[in-house]
């Protein structure tokens, strides 16, 4: 039994789709919709923008330190 696929299935493929950025930025890409509407991309993502910031002030070592400290001292207390 050979495979026969089956026609019109498949959604229209639109090879000059537009998708524009929340910020104003417009570039063409292949997709299943004409206008794709994105709230982030390369123009604008701080890791290509190079305005990256640090979400965590305190990295996971110092917080790491500060609950041993907080651990050595309670065992000190119940002595």
């Amino acid at each position: 039994m050979r495979y026969m696929p089956k026609k019109d299935i498949h959604p229209k493929y639109y090879d000059n789709a537009r998708a524009q950025c929340a910020c104003g930025a417009s570039f063409t890409v292949g997709s299943t919709k004409e206008l794709i509407e994105i709230e982030i991309c390369s123009q604008c993502h701080p890791f290509y923008t190079g305005k990256e910031k640090m979400v965590d002030a305190m990295g996971q070592v110092q917080k790491f330190r500060k609950r041993l400290e907080k651990k050595q001292d309670s065992k000190k207390k119940k002595r």
